[in-house]
């Protein structure tokens, strides 16, 4: 089998890192798509997507570029061509799930494990549980830097710019962490969760996402006050035949599984009708576990045992879960929510619907659920 990888930083080194290790045979690394010229160590480096794209020798072709572009162009011509994708892109596969239907036309595999939860085989247990059972939610820790920054907070007393800080510092979170702080990769691995538990796809854009990026004192002397801890939390459940999900900061009691989920470590959880309740953790990300689940995929293909998932249709995402939310705000127009004033700028909210209080709060301002 041999496959051509497209990118060589953190995943793609871990491919070849995996592989090189001796210890699996008939995989064999042909090509490796690299930027610059510097960066060609051996033959197998090159430039030119076209040599990939246009060698039948290989079948399969690993994507670990990150990104849109020129990532989607690059997995679309390789399925086109007949050939085996598997990604770690969230966001790629997220946005744009036609990339599926373009593997099933042309009688393929778009496999996704390291996509999401890193080195837990989550994607291919809701995969095999979906076949039979009938899951009605999932949900997880899915991001390792909130979770990381989190953790130190609340367990170690740190400030909110120390934790982000030495998260940078571990390699953890990203010289420019958005996309992790806000909620955005959590949105991203959820869909994709949505997508293999529910057979359903769904736009990103439509699932309510907030996250820690405006975390203050006051929401985490709150949470300590109440025997709580705070994670991110992505949630998709079914509630009369829709979808309900959401992407939000949540208060966690103490003795919660998810409250002793710490450092850059994700759980996720399904519950089903015959299964009941599955959690799983482990590290969401890094070299070597994101590239484990990708050597997993390249083994399922190798073996002839690798389904692309079935998408049955598209998904509607109902208005979000009613709940009682913590709110730091300064908004006038969310006193018609407040049923418990904390201070003069935070309270507790009625139960409300999600969405409805969403619709008030500004770019600024903090919302959590409660315990």
């Amino acid at each position: 089998m041999k496959i051509a990888l497209l990118g060589h930083g953190i995943v793609g080194s871990g491919v070849t890192s995996i592989l090189e290790d001796g210890k699996i045979e008939g995989i064999e690394v042909a090509k490796i798509l690299t930027k610059r010229k510097r960066d060609r160590k051996d033959e197998r480096y090159t430039l030119d997507f076209d040599e990939i794209k246009n060698d039948p020798d290989i079948d399969t072709v690993v994507e670990c570029m990150g990104g849109e572009t020129p990532s989607y162009a690059y997995v679309k011509e390789c399925l086109s061509k007949g050939k085996n994708v598997v990604s770690a892109n969230k966001m790629l596969l997220a946005r744009h799930p036609d990339l599926f239907e373009t593997a099933e036309r042309n009688g393929v595999c778009l496999l996704a494990e390291a996509s999401t939860a890193g080195g837990i085989p989550w994607i291919k247990e809701l995969g095999r549980i979906s076949r039979n059972d009938e899951i009605v939610s999932v949900s997880g820790i899915f991001n390792g830097t909130c979770n990381y920054i989190l953790s130190k907070i609340f367990e170690e007393g740190m400030s909110f710019r120390e934790a982000l800080t030495q998260a940078q510092e571990n390699g953890y979170a990203e010289s420019d962490p958005s996309d992790d702080l806000c909620g955005y990769d959590t949105r991203y691995k959820l869909v994709l969760s949505i997508l293999y538990a529910f057979h359903k796809t769904v736009p990103y854009d439509k699932i309510p996402a907030r996250g820690i990026e405006h975390l203050s004192d006051r929401a985490i002397e709150y949470g300590k006050q109440n025997g709580c801890v705070l994670k991110l939390i992505g949630s998709c459940f079914v509630r009369e035949e829709k979808l309900q999900a959401y992407v939000l900061p949540c208060f966690i009691r103490q003795e919660d599984l998810f409250a002793k989920v710490n450092e850059n470590n994700n759980i996720v959880n399904l519950q089903s009708k015959y299964l009941g309740s599955l959690s799983l953790i482990g590290q969401g990300a890094g070299s070597l576990p994101t590239g484990e689940a990708i050597i997993q995929d390249l083994l399922d293909l190798r073996e002839g045992s690798a389904q692309s998932v079935r998408i049955a249709g598209s998904g509607q995402i109902d208005d979000g879960p009613e709940g009682v939310f913590y709110v730091i705000s300064k908004a006038k127009s969310l006193e018609r929510f407040i049923d418990q004033r904390i201070d003069e700028e935070s309270f507790l909210s009625i139960r409300c619907p999600l969405k409805t209080i969403l619709e008030e709060l500004r770019e600024e301002d903090f919302i959590a659920l409660t315990a």
